[in-house]
């Protein structure tokens, strides 16, 4: 049976050498708690996560084992995507309070140019 010796010893080592366990890394969640560090990808910044990523992307498609939407299949994504957000009603009320308020602004603007132009 193999045991892991060196599991439990990990943390004092970071202790002993000023590491720590990372709280000086973490970041305040608002709740007063600290929220644990981000470690690894998530650490990232924005640009290394997308070059990183790409990598991978590319490696897919070499491998032959990336997906490729075709029309058909991006559109019936579409649609499911469309179904799932419009059953939240309050969400489209948003939407449609929006679309109304541009539209009336969008007409009052117009109706000015109009007066403008018969003075």
């Amino acid at each position: 049976m193999a045991t892991n010796q060196g599991e439990g010893n990990r943390g004092e080592g970071r202790a002993a050498q000023g590491g720590g366990s990372g709280n000086s890394q973490r970041a305040e969640n608002g709740t007063g708690q600290k929220a644990p560090a981000k470690r690894g990808f998530a650490a990232m910044d924005e640009a290394t996560q997308r070059q990183i990523a790409s990598k991978g992307g590319q490696a897919a498609h070499q491998k032959g084992t990336a997906h490729e939407f075709d029309s058909e299949e991006a559109r019936r994504a579409g649609q499911k995507g469309g179904e799932a957000v419009s059953r939240d009603r309050e969400h489209m009320a948003e939407i449609g309070r929006k679309g109304g308020e541009s539209r009336q602004s969008a007409n009052r603007g117009a109706r000015q140019g109009a007066k403008e132009e018969k003075s």
